[in-house]
């Protein structure tokens, strides 16, 4: 897995960052400098994926108090933060755990423990989603059938490019190519925001086979019996397993249904919304007509643009987390 670029380092004063607006057209890293800066990238999405999303907010706690580590200074950052996007839990997961610590720490070594904080966070993440790739190891070791490729197909970006380090969804397939397994990706271009180009770019950097589909191709692909498993992120799974991931998701899972595909999910822990009984309570984070592109926004017509939509459970065929592989059913196991 090629890390020649980074999603996030510190350097204890500021964060570095890959501009992945600029992604798949050009590499760019992007210093964050100020509690504004982080919540920006978050907003229009220069960081992207939940996991790297709480890994950045958690650090944008630490920028924020530069200056003022007081109280009432620690509230109106975190607000800042969590106002930047809805749907994915781990921004908010994130901005607990901060508030949590750095209430109990001296006003007068806060900011030392926001950054001390911040990088477990960011550490965690990695240690999670490299746990993450040997449990859905062995499910791509199970479904290899002789000497041809195993077909995975996935959706959005699950990869490096979402976390810290490794992926989610994209960490199984790391996981198995480094072993020496034949694995193809069947990629999802993922409109409006065509994040599919983004795992296409890190699967070329890490010289896994894969091949980028439109969206809807996804249906006939599994027909054709040419798709041996599903795997995808998620940015918020409700505590009886119902699942929020970029729109488009909810139908691969349909297709994979009707077809006989396992269809899983890849997620740290932290994705876990156990205060959230099912998805009928994940807010939808409605995003700009702008998003369609200029002629689109500008043309007088009415435009739709949900980002994330709702998997039930009963369609998931298992969860991957950095404990195992758990029905979506069965995550009360992994309650704290």
């Amino acid at each position: 897995m090629s890390t020649r670029w980074p999603t996030l380092i510190e350097d204890g004063n500021g964060v570095l960052i890959l501009d992945q607006t600029r992604l798949p057209h050009e590499a760019v890293m992007l210093r964050l400098d100020s509690l504004e800066d982080a919540a920006n990238a978050i907003c229009v999405m220069q960081v992207r994926g939940a996991p790297l999303i709480g890994a950045t907010a958690a650090y944008g706690v630490a920028l924020g108090l530069a200056t003022d580590a007081s109280d009432a200074r620690l509230g109106q950052v975190i607000d800042t933060l969590a106002a930047t996007r809805p749907t994915a839990v781990n921004l908010h997961w994130a901005l607990a755990r901060m508030r949590r610590v750095l209430e109990r720490s001296e006003l007068a070594i806060r900011r030392e423990a926001a950054w001390k904080e911040a990088r477990a966070v960011a550490t965690e993440d990695k240690a999670a989603n490299a746990a993450i790739g040997r449990h859905g190891l062995a499910l791509l070791q199970a479904a290899h059938r002789g000497d041809r490729p195993i077909n995975v197909m996935t959706h959005c970006n699950a990869g490096r490019l979402a976390t810290v380090e490794h992926g989610t969804a994209i960490a199984p397939i790391y996981a198995a190519h480094a072993a020496g397994i034949a694995v193809h990706v069947w990629v999802s271009e993922t409109r409006p925001r065509n994040q599919g180009l983004l795992t296409a770019w890190e699967l070329r950097e890490a010289g896994v086979p894969h091949t980028l589909i439109a969206d809807n191709a996804a249906g006939l692909l599994m027909m054709q019996g040419k798709v041996d498993l599903v795997i995808v992120g998620a940015d918020r799974i409700a505590a009886n397993g119902d699942t929020a991931n970029k729109v488009g998701t909810y139908l691969k899972a349909l297709a994979a249904r009707a077809h006989g595909v396992p269809f899983y999910v890849a997620a740290p822990l932290s994705t876990i919304d156990f205060a959230c009984p099912s998805g009928a309570g994940i807010p939808i984070e409605e995003r700009a007509a702008q998003e369609f592109g200029a002629a689109v926004a500008d043309f007088g017509t009415a435009v739709a643009n949900p980002a994330f939509d709702v998997t039930p459970a009963a369609l998931i065929s298992g969860i991957i987390s950095e404990r195992g592989v758990a029905a979506a059913g069965a995550l009360g196991q992994w309650q704290a």
